[in-house]
């Protein structure tokens, strides 16, 4: 008897996958790892679970129970965390066997991670995430070489060029801007922190979204109130700039006669276009960093990055710099950029939106240091599994694109006191390579068909005592039986077509007969 008290119910924040969906992002992962290994990185699993304290304070939320992190205590009373992403670990894994690896050290990771924070729509408490990361060198080469692969992905899963952008800012240049609205130094720390958070909540929020987390706070439609940064008015205008940069430079271009007569007859190219849009950016963003030394670097680290992604020929539009872009974990300390599909979709209640971020990543220096008391330099991208596959559902990308799942052929079991001899059938064709199941339930034959059905099997066995007898089998090809039992053709397609819906052949000839009508149905 069952107990009242228990309710099959799955938890807030987690989702259940069905084999139409595994299958899919399987496939989907299989192209993902094609592209990582073609650039030389090299696959690293590290566990589910870490010691808490090896998570230290780069823990994403702050205003969690448990700092966002699932935690428990382990039997000799050492704290004990699900990993809430896949650098953490993978920083641990550098610091702990840093002397036996090749620096730099390039490797790629996927898998589950978990948050313990409110879940909402489109927010999970366990998704899954494929990073990328390479540890051991300072060049920005490194942070290029990851936006370049980012968009070489994207591409392999068929979203088409154009669809997306890769936009790299740096946090140096943030940094610069804190410092020029008064919040630079350690003892802004958890300031300049509340405020970036705020920024990176901007594709979610919009303008004034971030405005209210900039100032005194916002509260959300369940009610719930988050705390702003407390800025001063002028403050959060100096903010609000770095969004209002990247949108002015492209109305400027859209709305310069000169311009659009020079894309119109082909004088200005794509590549002009972009370096345009570059030189008009970085004037922007310098006016904003204003005498920063800290905002300063950051903007020459940027020129650098945009010659390399020129020389590559990546200036197309595929990567371009942008000072909106904001990575709101606490660790990052140089380029930062975000992987952003451009097309338009439908949202949850039917409005046209920008389809938005699917990862993204950057130069963390000082994350492997942590554990070794020296900075390590190290740059990473990682993509958001579950909502790239989203994506790639919403364009019908055949990488994911729904195909019909089929079943095993089924075995069916008419006489239980033949159970063995139906078993040499299954085995025939599994060692033909052919997916087959035997019927181990106790109902009859109509049944055992509508659970062939349910399974999305192509055909089913049968051999009841007349067959047996014969030494035959009976082959059933149920995607002809159902379209036998919709017909509505002239009485020869119909005797036609029921003969090739079910026939017998010798019990010799079983593995070639299923083949035959497998290959009706590819």
């Amino acid at each position: 008897m069952s107990d009242p008290k228990k309710r099959a119910k799955l938890p807030r924040g987690f989702v259940d996958l069905g084999p139409a969906d595994i299958a899919a992002t399987e496939k989907m992962l299989a192209e993902i790892k094609k592209s990582y290994e073609l650039y030389g990185f090299e696959a690293l699993a590290t566990p589910l679970v870490e010691y808490t304290d090896a998570l230290g304070k780069f823990l994403p939320d702050q205003e969690r129970p448990n700092e966002g992190v699932f935690s428990f205590q382990d039997d000799d009373e050492q704290w004990l965390s699900l990993r809430y992403d896949l650098t953490a670990p993978l920083a641990r894994y550098v610091a702990e066997n840093f002397d036996r690896l090749p620096k730099p050290y390039r490797s790629y990771r996927v898998g589950p991670v978990f948050r313990n924070e409110k879940p909402g729509p489109g927010r999970f408490r366990q998704f899954m995430q494929f990073d990328a990361d390479t540890v051991g060198t300072s060049s920005v080469a490194a942070d290029v070489e990851l936006c370049m692969m980012a968009a070489d992905t994207l591409e392999w899963l068929g979203i088409k060029r154009g669809d997306y952008v890769i936009k790299v800012n740096s946090r140096k240049v943030l940094d610069g801007v804190m410092g020029a609205i008064g919040l630079g130094g350690e003892e802004n720390a958890g300031r300049r922190l509340t405020v970036l958070r705020a920024i990176d909540k901007y594709d979610r929020l919009g303008a004034e979204g971030v405005r209210a987390l900039l100032g005194k706070g916002r509260k959300d439609e369940s009610g719930d109130f988050t705390k702003g940064a407390d800025l001063r008015p002028d403050a959060i205008i100096k903010v609000l700039e770095l969004f209002s940069i990247v949108d002015w430079v492209a109305q400027s271009k859209k709305g310069n006669p000169p311009f659009q007569a020079g894309v119109d007859s082909g004088a200005i190219d794509d590549r002009k276009a972009e370096h345009i849009g570059f030189e008009g950016v970085i004037g922007g963003v310098k006016a904003a960093v204003g005498s920063s030394s800290t905002g300063l670097d950051g903007l020459a680290e940027l020129s650098r990055i945009w010659v390399l992604i020129q020389s590559a020929g990546y200036d197309d539009g595929r990567i371009r710099i942008d000072p909106s872009v904001v990575r709101g974990l606490e660790y990052y300390t140089g380029p930062v950029f975000e992987a952003d599909l451009t097309f338009e979709t439908k949202d949850e209640d039917g409005r046209t939106v920008r389809f938005g971020s699917v990862g993204g990543g950057g130069r963390y220096d000082g994350l492997v240091g942590c554990f070794r008391g020296e900075d390590v330099p190290a740059t990473g991208f990682s993509i958001g599994v579950s909502r790239l596959y989203a994506a790639l559902k919403a364009i019908n990308s055949p990488i994911v694109s729904a195909s019909v799942q089929r079943g095993p052929v089924i075995v069916l079991v008419l006489d239980q006191g033949e159970i063995a001899h139906y078993q040499t059938f299954v085995t025939q064709l599994r060692n033909a390579n052919i997916v087959a199941e035997l019927y181990l339930g106790s109902s009859g034959m109509n049944a055992q068909l509508k659970y062939a059905d349910k399974r999305g099997s192509i055909c089913a066995i049968i051999q009841g005592s007349h067959e047996r007898a014969k030494g035959e089998v009976a082959i059933r090809d149920l995607v002809l039986g159902a379209e036998l039992a919709a017909s509505t053709k002239d009485r020869a397609d119909y005797l036609d077509l029921r003969t090739r819906a079910q026939f017998s052949r010798p019990e010799a000839e079983l593995v070639e007969a299923v083949k035959e009508v497998l290959a009706r149905h590819p």
